[in-house]
């Protein structure tokens, strides 16, 4: 702490290189904020996903319906405890680009089902006693300024009602919240029986069930054994783990962390360069002094920190500001898509790892100009 006021005074020699240098850090560590939060976005939940939860659709595509039956058939299996369907309804909110997800479902299991989401108890009791009610997460909520009493109109792109029309109109009688940070409170959920009724063709088939097992460790098992007892019907099936039915629906657009992995090792080398280059050049202008440093007293370990720190400090300054401004714009200003994004936070595990990456930029970047410091010999030095 003492070299402190030493450290900075040699930072301020060239203060608009030096100014430049951090915001160049500052500019990286936003973007390593911003795609940390994008990674949380298309991972919406597979983290939260429901270990003793299994998702059953049809072996061939989930686009095929199953039949409703399956339900009773599923609960006799053991290790089955609860199955409750769930059907892509795939309707449009004003405009084709105000997507977020439409299912009909049974309200009480449903909810039983999915505990992380968060009902007020008049809202449930609303939801049971309107056939055209619904309910919609907080996200989707906010993002159309939607509030209890709302009619919500859509227009069906799948589903057409027995008398050719396509519109639907629907009450809102809640809005969940989600248990834990990571829950996605985007989805849109009405009432089957109105659903079945009303639709003009399907009536009876489902899209797939949410089956609930007691043993998440037999999970493989009840599978293979839900599988096996529809094995050559109409209708097969495919159970999996609810984390890995959604990894599947990630891996369609494609394996975003190997992406945005890529991206920032890109922009990381990029800086590094930049930031060592900065430190190189502050070095060789200052032999002489570092020269005489080391005649009055200084050890080459005391130059190899002293340089270290000018460095260090540089990333901490720069690097530290990116991660503030990251947090502050992700958590107030949320998703900048505007509702594309079911969940669209920076999570404590990232900034806690740009912390660290902040120290090992810092580090990287004056190590090089450091050792030449270290090795320098005051009599050479002298004579430059």
């Amino acid at each position: 702490m003492k070299y402190l006021r030493l450290v900075f005074s040699n930072l301020k020699r060239k203060k608009l290189r030096t100014l430049l240098t951090a915001l160049s850090i500052l500019v990286a560590f936003l973007l390593f904020g911003y795609l940390a939060a994008i990674r949380v976005a298309f991972s919406a939940g597979i983290d939260v996903a429901g270990q003793d939860r299994l998702i059953v659709r049809h072996k061939v595509s989930i686009i095929q319906l199953l039949p409703q039956s399956y339900k009773e058939r599923m609960e006799r299996i053991d290790g089955v405890d609860l199955a409750v369907h769930f059907t892509w309804f795939g309707g449009i909110y004003q405009d084709p680009k105000n997507f977020f997800a439409q299912m009909p479902v049974v309200p009480e299991p449903f909810l039983e089902m999915y505990p992380e989401y968060i009902l007020d108890e008049q809202e449930k009791a609303a939801w049971l006693e309107t056939r055209t009610g619904a309910i919609v997460g907080r996200v989707t909520a906010d993002r159309f300024g939607w509030k209890l009493g709302d009619k919500i109109p859509i227009q069906a792109t799948i589903w057409s009602k027995k008398d050719g029309t396509r519109a639907w109109e629907f009450d809102l009688v809640g809005i969940f919240e989600g248990a834990e940070k990571g829950t996605d409170t985007s989805g849109f959920y009405f009432r089957h029986d109105y659903f079945d009724e009303a639709r003009r063709w399907g009536e009876g088939q489902v899209g797939w069930y949410a089956v609930r097992i007691t043993d998440p460790e037999r999970a493989a098992e009840i599978a293979q054994a839900i599988d096996t007892d529809f094995a050559n019907s109409p209708a097969e099936t495919k159970a999996e783990p609810e984390g890995a039915f959604m990894q599947g629906f990630a891996n369609q657009v494609g394996n975003i962390a190997a992406i945005l992995t890529a991206i920032l090792a890109a922009v990381f080398f990029t800086i590094l360069l930049v930031a060592g280059n900065t430190m190189a050049q502050s070095v060789r202008e200052r032999i002489q002094e570092l020269a005489v440093l080391k005649a009055v007293g200084f050890t080459d370990r005391g130059v190899l920190g002293l340089v270290l720190a000018e460095s260090s400090l540089v990333a901490i300054l720069g690097g530290g500001l990116g991660l503030v401004l990251a947090w502050a714009a992700i958590t107030f200003g949320g998703d900048p898509t505007k509702g594309a994004f079911p969940v669209f936070y920076f999570p404590v595990g990232s900034i806690i790892s740009g912390v660290v990456l902040v120290v090992l930029v810092g580090m990287a970047a004056g190590a090089l100009p450091a050792i030449q410091a270290q090795r320098l010999r005051i009599a050479d030095a002298l004579r430059r």
